[in-house]
């Protein structure tokens, strides 16, 4: 709780004996619909390449990136992430076909603050609307609290509402917009800020478990009950 200190200040909360989070390693993760590995250029290109060919230039409207043209440029664009020292680099491997289709990073390690962000979203349609996109996320926000993190950040470009809307269905909450962040492929580009905190994290967790359970899915593999639901 906020108390006054020996000035007579009003002083935010104390984090007792706070040394920091552990180190987020590039080990892997697994769930039910899905294992998040290491990326791997050499072994991921080709499924990622096939995997976006699915969609069109749309799905990369608001991200850094351009839709790669061959396996080649997909290697040479995850190896670019591979070797960013500041990023943990996943593959969504989808366990029904053991093939890559979908990317994610931590991003913005502030290991001392204990802040973290999940950035580089690169969904292919494959995993778009599906229950490996939200077990994706929830892995995730499971891991990084393990391992200390205080909070987990979720930013995304002003315009693009499909992303906002993703974030506080999974119970991210939005904070505010940074006005003018990024110029991006000639654009501005205002950023919208969300995200959850350690305090915000059982009844997080609770409510994905339960969404994510085998008994909320048909046998046709369809959600019986919303994740807001659970709520």
């Amino acid at each position: 709780m906020p108390e006054l200190n020996q000035h007579g200040q009003t002083v935010n909360d104390a984090v007792p004996d706070w040394k920091g989070a552990r180190v987020l390693t590039r080990t892997p993760l697994n769930g039910r619909f899905c294992r998040l590995e290491q990326l791997d250029a050499a072994r991921h290109a080709a499924d990622l390449f096939e995997a976006y060919a699915l969609g069109d230039d749309s799905d990369w409207t608001w991200l850094a990136s351009t839709q790669p043209e061959s396996v080649e440029a997909t290697a040479h664009w995850l190896l670019g992430k591979v070797m960013d020292d500041g990023l943990v680099p996943y593959a969504v491997i989808d366990l029904r076909t053991e093939r890559a289709v979908g990317l994610v990073s931590y991003m913005a390690i502030e290991r001392l603050m204990g802040s973290v962000e999940i950035g580089h979203v690169t969904w292919s349609r494959q995993m778009k609307n599906t229950a490996m996109g939200t077990e994706t996320v929830w892995l995730l926000l499971k891991n990084a609290f393990e391992h200390g993190y205080r909070r987990l950040e979720w930013k995304c470009d002003s315009m693009n509402v499909a992303s906002r809307n993703a974030a506080e269905r999974l119970g991210f909450v939005w904070e505010g917009r940074l006005r003018q962040k990024l110029v991006r492929k000639g654009r501005n580009r205002d950023s919208d800020m969300l995200s959850i905190i350690d305090t915000e994290w059982q009844e997080r967790d609770a409510e994905l478990c339960s969404w994510l359970a085998a008994n909320n899915f048909d046998s046709e593999g369809r959600q019986i009950r919303r994740l807001e639901s659970f709520r």
